[in-house]
C-alpha cells in the first residue's frame, strides 16, 4: 500500500511537473494574433478595457454568432459581383483570419491555405492576394458587446476553391 501510495504521488508530481513547463510556452490565449510591422497596419489599434484588458474573443463568443450586416449572404453577393477566380483549376481552402475591434474595424488579417485533404501548400497567390484584399474591403462587421461593453473579437473567413473559383465561403 505504501508503496501504491509513493508511486501515485512520484507519477502526480513529474505529471504537474511537465505540465508547469507546458503552460510556460503557450500565450495566454491561444491563437492571438501578434502585430507584425512587416503585415499591419500601424493606425490599428485593439480596444481594450479595464474589465477584459486586452483580451479578445472568438467569434462565437456572444450574443451574435456571426457579426457581418446582412451575414453571410451580402458578403457571397458582393464577392459574386467582384468575380474572382484562378486561371488555375486548383481546389482547396483560402482561410483569411483577422480581427475586429470595438469600433468595427479590422486588421491583424493573416492567411492560411490547404489542400482538399487538409495539407498546407500554396494554392495560388494570385488568387490568394485577391482574396486577402476583398477580406479588407468588407466593411460591415459590427462590434460584439458581451456584459455590456463592446470588445475585440477574431473571425475568419475560409474559402472554398473549387476548380479555381470559390464555390463556398465558410463558417
Amino acid at each position: 500500500m505504501i508503496k501504491a501510495v509513493y508511486l501515485f504521488a512520484m507519477f502526480s508530481f513529474a505529471l504537474a511537473s511537465c505540465q508547469t513547463e507546458n503552460v510556460k510556452k503557450y500565450p495566454g490565449t491561444v491563437g492571438d494574433i501578434e502585430f507584425d510591422k512587416k503585415l499591419d497596419d500601424a493606425d490599428f489599434k485593439k480596444c481594450g478595457s479595464e474589465k477584459w484588458g486586452h483580451f479578445s474573443f472568438q467569434y462565437y463568443q456572444g450574443t451574435k454568432e456571426y457579426g457581418y450586416k446582412g451575414e453571410k449572404i451580402a458578403i457571397t453577393e458582393k464577392l459574386k459581383k467582384e468575380n474572382i477566380y484562378s486561371e488555375k483549376k486548383i481546389n482547396g481552402y483560402i482561410t483569411v483570419r483577422f480581427l475586429v475591434n470595438c469600433e468595427g474595424k479590422t486588421g491583424l488579417f493573416r492567411l492560411q491555405h490547404m489542400s482538399p485533404d487538409l495539407k498546407e501548400i500554396v494554392l495560388d497567390e494570385e488568387l490568394e492576394n485577391k482574396l486577402l484584399k476583398f477580406t479588407k474591403s468588407l466593411d460591415g462587421w459590427m462590434p460584439k458587446e458581451i456584459k455590456g461593453l463592446k470588445v475585440d473579437y477574431y473571425q475568419y473567413l475560409t474559402y472554398k476553391i473549387e476548380n479555381g473559383k470559390v464555390s463556398e465561403v465558410l463558417p
